[in-house]
This record gives structure tokens, sequence and C-alpha cells, in this order.
């Protein structure tokens, strides 16, 4: 019966899928591309007038077993995308941002400029209107091609130096690149979304030619207008730019605040925490304390020399002072559990000894404050250090054992 024949054209259907499915998962590219072939012949035999949406399989399909397949080229990759551009008028824009990539990755600059440009020209009735999204993409990846051009250009001038008639050339092509990029990268990061690459290719562009306010204007934008999502990377290229302006450092501190607010273990934290140490403000060092402790929470800063040096600095300041002895005592009790296996144990001892003696004598300082002088972290790494002879652990050794009643205070 008719309904018969359906049914299981549909079964057999959905089982090359799967199959096709099962081999992309385990990467046989070969074997896919075989099922690929199958299920689009069945297609072309379905008699059914359901509404499916095999198009869109088969492209993101395709499109992945040729990436990925030993005999494909890009001329076969060229041909497959064409093809998919004519199969569904609404996904027409998507095809064309994706072969763009592939063209991109394979280097084929100025191919990718012209799909993008075709792209741009496209018209087709409301779905225009409908993929307008798609194409402020297409525009936008435009303008970062004439960003490219605007910066090769500028290199060749920069080499060049004040060597000059025959660059008058170069800067005009220069600036039509510039004029071209600059208005297209405006437009898509006004839509709120992650724009990162666009945003720094634009205000590299406004910074070169001394627009600085308009480049603020933009990060301001970029990273604190709430209609756009939490991006941390918004927050350091604020930073950067208040930095090359040579900003005070009260708005330098408020831009990394944030940042320690949203991801503390960034590695601008040790910059952060180093221009708070040498605030005059009690509150910004006492927040400098935290900042550092906070960033060695996380497994990748466990050999950071750096970290361990500021944190070492800050709290022999501290006990040597005997002022703010709490703020010490408030960071470790929220740690005492479960930092000494984390950071102290003395195979870790042996470790740091044996690949980096600087990070264990700061860590060794650090333990030997926060535990006492019998930790087997600081025990191990001194006893090591002035078999060695080297005198800056002797220093620590006697720094320890004299202090050892405060850091016992500290260690409760």
């Amino acid at each position: 019966s008719p309904n018969e024949h359906k049914l299981n054209f549909k079964k057999s259907k959905e089982a090359c899928l799967s199959y096709i499915q099962d081999a992309l998962l385990q990467k046989q590219w070969k074997r896919a591309a075989e099922f690929l072939t199958c299920y689009v012949e069945s297609l072309e035999k379905d008699y059914s007038r359901e509404h499916i949406g095999p198009s869109e399989m088969i492209w993101r399909i395709g499109s992945e077993i040729l990436w990925h397949h030993s005999q494909s080229n890009m001329k076969e990759f060229n041909c497959f995308m064409e093809q998919m551009k004519t199969l569904g008028v609404k996904r027409y824009l998507k095809v064309c941002l994706e072969h763009v990539f592939h063209l991109l990755c394979n280097g084929q600059i100025d191919e990718a400029y012209q799909n993008l440009s075709l792209a741009e020209s496209w018209r087709f009735g409301e779905q225009t209107a409908i993929q307008d999204k798609e194409m402020k993409l297409i525009q936008a990846y435009r303008g970062l091609l004439d960003y490219c051009s605007w910066s090769k250009q500028k290199n060749i001038l920069l080499e060049n130096g004040e060597d000059g008639f025959s660059d008058l050339a170069v800067e005009q092509e220069m600036h039509g690149y510039f004029r071209k990029a600059a208005v297209n990268l405006k437009e898509i990061i006004k839509i709120p979304g992650v724009w990162d690459v666009f945003v720094k290719c634009y205000v590299d562009l406004l910074e070169f030619y001394g627009d600085h306010n308009e480049a603020r204007q933009v990060l301001n934008e970029y990273a604190y207008n709430s209609k756009f999502p939490a991006n941390p990377n918004a927050h350091v290229y604020l930073y950067q730019f208040l930095k090359r302006q040579g900003e005070s450092k009260k708005s330098l501190i408020s831009a990394l605040k944030i940042l320690h607010d949203i991801v503390p273990s960034h590695e601008l934290m040790i910059d952060f925490n180093t221009m708070l140490q040498k605030s005059k403000k009690r509150k910004k060092r006492r927040l400098g304390l935290e900042v550092i402790f906070a960033a060695l929470d996380y497994a990748g800063w466990k050999e950071n020399a750096k970290a361990w040096s500021c944190l070492a600095r800050q709290v022999k300041q501290i006990v040597i002072s005997e002022k703010h002895l709490d703020w010490i005592k408030q960071e470790w009790n929220s740690r005492k559990d479960w930092w000494p296996a984390f950071h102290f144990s003395r195979y870790l001892a042996k470790r740091n000894w044996l690949e980096n003696q600087s990070l264990s004598y700061e860590k060794a300082l650090v333990a030997g404050i926060l535990l006492g002088k019998d930790c087997k972290y600081f025990k191990y790494i001194s006893h090591q250090g002035c078999k060695a002879q080297l005198k800056r652990f002797r220093m620590l050794k006697k720094f320890v054992n004299r202090h050892n009643p405060v850091c016992l205070r500290i260690s409760g």
C-alpha cells in the first residue's frame, strides 16, 4: 500500500541519517560521504508532499565532510558551495558566509572578497529584509578585509618612511580602504553582540587618524552598554586604550575592577594588584590582597612566579608592620582547608625546587607566613636553599622564624 511504502521510505531515510551521524562522530569521512550520496539519491525519489528541510542537512553535513575528506580539494568545495547557494534561498547568505570562511582559511583572500561583494548585491524580494542580520555580517566581514588591505598599505608607508613622491598613490589607496572599512565596521558594532575583532580593528583605524574621542566612545559603549552581553574582552580593550592614552590610575583601576569581578583569574590581575599595592588608600591595598589571593585560587596560576612574588611582597610588608594582620586572616580563613594540599604539599615543594627556585622561594615565604615554620613546604624549601648555600634562603628562614609568633596569630 502507498502508506506502507511511505512509512518504509521514512524509516530508511532516518536510518541513513543516523549512519551519517555515526560516521561523522567517528571521523570516517569516506563512509559518511557514501551515506550522504545515498541520502541525496533517496530524496530525489521522495514523492511525498511532506515539508522537510533536508537541504540544510545536506549543506551542513556535506561541507563538514568535504572540509575533512582526504581526497577533496578547494575546487570541489567551491563547486559544492555554489550548488548549495541555489538550493535554499532562505539560507543563501549563511551559505555565502560559510563559503567565505573556508576561502579565508585557505588564504584565498581575493576570492573571499569577491564572494562577499557578490553576496552584498544579492536581492530576493522579502527575503532580503528578513536576512538583514546576515547582510550586516556580510558587510562587516567585507569591512574586515578592507581593514586588512588598509593595514598592509599603512605598513608599506611606514617602512618607506619620509621617502615621498611614489607614496602618494599608496596613501590615497590607503584612505580609500579606511573609508570603506570604517563605514562597515561602525555599522556592525552598533548591534548588541560580541564583536571583538571588529571593535579592535575599528579602534585601530580611529586611533591611527587621531580620533581618540570616537575610539573612547566606542569602547565605553562596548564595555558598559547593558544591551550587550557581558564580555571580559570589552573591559580589557578599554583598559589597554586608557593605558595607551596615559589616563589616571583611578580610571585604570575602575576598568580592571570590573574585569576582576567577571574573571578573577585574568592575567591582567597582576597589573591590577601591583597598582593597588602602590596606592596610598587602605581600601585599595586591601582590595589588592583580595585580588591576588583570588587569582591564586585557580590551577592555571599555581606556577605563576610573578603572582606568588606579588603575594609574598604584600604579606611580608603586613607581617613586618604588624598592621592589618586581620586582612591576611580573613583571606586565609576561607582557604586554610584546601590551600595547604593545593599549593603547599611536600610533593609540590620537591617539584617546584627542581623546576623553578625563585618560584619556590616566593611560595615558601607565603607558606611560612600562612602556616608557620613547621609547614612542610616551607621546611623542605628552606632546608634545600640553605644546603645549596643560597643567602636569600638563609634570610628567608631567619625571617619566618623571627616572625613565627605573628604567623601563628594568622594561622590561628
